[in-house]
């Protein structure tokens, strides 16, 4: 492939008006939700897409000051700098260039996810198959097209209002339901209680998201108790109950027999492995989006493959342009088979008015033209060329970006 062009575009949809969540020790105001769209182009005027950005799990951009409208700038410059008017055979060149280039350090693994999530896309195109058919042959195996969703949804309510959604996920077929926890310890154990009696066939998932440790409200003892209290209540998992990189404090929790997740949060695709290597996870979350694209997670996937105590599931939370690119990854990949389905309000692909989403992000579904194929809880793949979905350009004009950061927290102590 002779790559003609880098295309960077930052965008937001906003959440107007914005909206209060009260977790324990404070409120989270929740503004817009970013994008980065990628489009790279060959000189033979094919395209292939990605979306990027700083990982919404690690906020940096609310954390340390970056913004998606940075990022969209260095894909634009350095990125596009080292990658134009080169000739790309195999994918891992890219890599290798980008490396070379003057990218902040901050920004090199964001950057090769994006660009290598596009080449496959070019890549698929050029050869007339779905990029899942070039990863079975490189992993030798034969891709699932059906794969069971777990709904990603509720966040900062009442007990009861988690029990009613969850009800409503499982009437929709879908495999699990994952919501964020962190109302207070007492909220959070009721909500454990309630889930365990409402559901009968639909597993449920606390996506701590660190919040436990935000503001240090809870304290390591209580986040112990309460990861204990779930797996006994039948948690699926508890998903980042600590810090990313405090694996002592992942190791300290396994010991209560909870199932751990993780990994989103890491910064490289070697930090995934690291992860899995302390045997305190028993569900890896890499994200081509976030981990150098399908070639940076195949050091995860392969590691988790042919093992009993831990398990691939990507982290995918995001557009359906990106709910894509990980359904090919899942697809393909050996002993790999579940699928992270994010819910936000008025997702025209379910009843719409049966399950009320974690908040409002129009993108997220007007990225690409037309509706993934999701039928009782399950995805089917896209067969196309590459990714298999057409990308909506119309978005550039209609989701101009607005700087500042997509969410604010305040403190009750403040």
């Amino acid at each position: 492939m002779d790559i003609a062009a880098i295309d960077s575009y930052a965008l937001s949809s906003p959440i107007d008006p914005p909206q209060d969540r009260a977790f324990h020790g404070g409120t989270r105001r929740l503004l817009k939700r970013d994008v980065v769209l990628v489009v790279v182009e060959t000189t033979d005027g094919r395209r292939g897409f990605a979306t990027a950005g700083a990982s919404s799990s690690a906020m940096t951009e609310y954390f340390e000051g970056d913004s998606q409208g940075t990022f969209a700038d260095i894909m634009e410059g350095p990125v596009a700098d080292a990658l134009e008017g080169e000739r790309i055979d195999a994918i891992t060149d890219a890599h290798d260039l980008i490396r070379a280039a003057d990218v902040p350090a901050g920004d090199v693994t964001e950057a090769i996810s994006a660009v290598d999530v596009a080449l496959y896309d070019l890549r698929g195109k050029e050869h007339g198959v779905p990029i899942y058919e070039l990863l079975a042959e490189e992993y030798d195996t034969d891709p699932t097209l059906e794969l069971p969703l777990y709904a990603s949804a509720g966040m900062y309510m009442e007990p009861e209002g988690f029990a009613e959604q969850a009800a409503v996920i499982e009437d929709l077929g879908f495999f699990g339901y994952k919501y964020r926890p962190g109302i207070g310890p007492d909220g959070d154990r009721r909500t454990v209680e309630l889930l365990a009696d409402a559901l009968d066939e639909t597993e449920f998932m606390l996506d701590v998201h660190t919040w436990w440790k935000l503001g240090e409200a809870y304290g390591r003892e209580t986040v112990r108790d309460l990861v204990e209290h779930a797996g006994e209540r039948g948690a699926y998992w508890v998903e980042e109950p600590v810090e990313p990189d405090d694996y002592e404090g992942y190791v300290d929790l396994a010991e209560t027999g909870t199932p751990l997740a993780g990994g989103e949060s890491e910064e490289s695709p070697q930090g995934l492995v690291d992860l899995g290597e302390t045997g305190a996870v028993s569900f890896l979350q890499g994200d081509v989006r976030h981990h150098e694209g399908f070639t940076g997670c195949r050091d995860a996937v392969e590691f988790c493959a042919g093992r009993d105590d831990v398990e691939f599931v990507p982290h995918n939370f995001g557009t359906w342009l990106g709910l894509a690119a990980n359904a090919h990854l899942v697809a393909a990949a050996p002993e790999t088979r579940l699928l992270e389905y994010p819910v936000f309000e008025n997702d025209p692909a379910l009843d719409a008015g049966t399950v009320a989403g974690m908040y409002p992000f129009e993108l997220a579904f007007d990225i690409i033209e037309g509706e993934p194929d999701v039928e009782d809880g399950v995805l089917s793949v896209p067969e196309g060329p590459g990714l298999g979905i057409d990308v909506d350009l119309d978005v550039i004009e209609e989701y101009p970006f607005t700087d500042g950061p997509w969410t604010e927290f305040h403190y009750d102590d403040e």
